[in-house]
């Protein structure tokens, strides 16, 4: 359906619409005020709302079959609210506005809003002494006995990241921006759908705040309901970027490497970090068969850094020739981040390659173990065989984990190629999902 320049599209008495596996393409005018009408987009093929005029639709409405979506190539304006039946909605980089009384009404898993690659739905209201309100049905539950005035709620649906791209979360996020935003003692109850839980555990998720949509801090939870989704924080102070992630994915420390070298009797243990906030400690475990541990001894962390980290410690009595090694991350709050588990064998001589998980996620592990020390260069190829991306590394003789973020990275087929500086080159396929 196209609306040419100039052209105006005018219903009323609750007017319907339909659009059956058509795409709108708005140039004109759609400009509808309360109960004028609906806008309902059916049929079992994806389509798209673009256009150079923004619309103003006073209730849009999706029925399409099974999967199929409607992708916004515009912004669009939604005066009464969004009705969902079955279908979903990717804002695929755009903006959805709703007008003060607008609500999002049956969202669920199957339908619904989505936007991986960007984009918002914001609405903005009056919260005066709100007490469970829930401004357009966006799913975050504020109560407090202050006036917080003005607020402006925005929901994404992308995953978020450190300033230095690492990390993951679920695909949702809120900005909540008040005009009072001191002392309010808020409870804060965020939503989700298990269709965004991006890979995580859901029974382990908290709640996390950032000022600055970089630096994240875990403010915990104080009720968590798997079966309803959602997780609920009492006694906040104020608001700002808000989302749900779990301490193994913790968004403030990101591992760089993790290596182990048979010296004579002893181990050495090395790992190295790219980014630190409040962390507090490093705490070594040892295990002979990779399930009961005992730890060795506990090193202070840096507590805030932007820079990369060295740290190593040699285990002087590891009592065998195999030996299993993790590393505890504690931070300043008493949170916990676990390093992946690395196996060391003192009497192997062979070479090992592997990577892990695949398919990936957010991250993934190289695992070498190598006779010699050295540097690596490990590069990510798409499938036209183009770098996307790239970085080098230090191993040492013995077992080494080298971890690469891939949270820039699109899903899809991509190979891993690792190069060593003697010219040797291993290469493995990679889907990231």
């Amino acid at each position: 359906m196209k609306v040419q320049p100039g052209a105006v599209i005018k219903t009323t008495g609750g007017a319907l619409i339909t659009l059956q596996n058509m795409n709108l393409d708005n140039d004109g005018t759609i400009n509808q005020s309360a109960g004028e009408g609906k806008f309902l987009f059916t049929g079992t093929s994806d389509n798209t709302i673009s256009g150079t005029i923004t619309p103003l639709f006073d209730i849009l409405e999706i029925g399409k079959t099974g999967t199929a979506k409607i992708s916004l190539q515009q912004n669009i304006q939604v005066g009464s609210g969004i009705t969902f039946t079955s279908g979903l909605i990717d804002l695929n980089n755009r903006n959805i506005l709703l007008q003060p009384a607008a609500l999002l009404n049956g969202e669920s898993e199957t339908s619904r809003i989505t936007g991986t690659t960007g984009g918002y739905i914001e609405i903005t209201n009056a919260l005066n002494a709100p007490a469970a309100a829930n401004p357009g049905n966006l799913g975050a539950i504020i109560t407090t006995a202050q006036n917080m005035g003005s607020t402006a709620i925005r929901r994404g649906h992308q995953s978020q990241v450190n300033g230095y791209g690492n990390g993951n979360t679920i695909y949702r996020y809120y900005d909540i921006t008040p005009a009072n935003n001191t002392a309010l003692n808020a409870i804060l109850r965020l939503h989700y759908f298990d269709a965004e839980l991006n890979s995580l555990n859901e029974n382990t998720i908290t709640l996390w705040k950032s000022s600055d949509n970089s630096t994240w801090t875990n403010q915990g939870f104080d009720t968590r309901n798997t079966g309803s989704n959602y997780v609920e924080k009492t006694g906040l102070a104020g608001f700002s970027r808000w989302t749900l992630t779990s301490a193994l994915h913790a968004l403030p420390l990101s591992w760089g490497s993790f290596n182990t070298q048979c010296v004579n009797n002893a181990v050495k243990i090395s790992w190295q970090t790219f980014h630190e906030n409040n962390t507090l400690s490093f705490t070594i475990q040892h295990s002979s068969n990779g399930i009961n541990w005992n730890d060795i001894t506990s090193i202070p962390a840096a507590g805030n850094s932007t820079a990369s980290i060295n740290y190593s410690y040699t285990d002087q009595q590891p009592n065998s020739s195999i030996h299993f090694y993790r590393i505890i991350e504690q931070d300043i709050d008493g949170h916990k981040t676990y390093s992946p588990v690395l196996k060391n064998d003192c009497s192997a001589g062979i070479e090992t390659f592997f990577v892990y998980p695949n398919p990936a996620h957010s991250s993934l592990w190289v695992s070498l173990q190598t006779g010699k020390s050295g540097t690596v260069t490990i590069q990510m190829l798409d499938s036209k065989g183009d770098l996307v991306k790239q970085q080098t590394g230090n191993i040492q003789a013995g077992n080494n984990l080298l971890g690469m973020q891939l949270n820039t990275l699109a899903p899809g087929m991509y190979s891993l190629l690792v190069r060593f500086d003697d010219g040797k080159i291993k290469v493995v396929k990679i889907v990231k999902q």
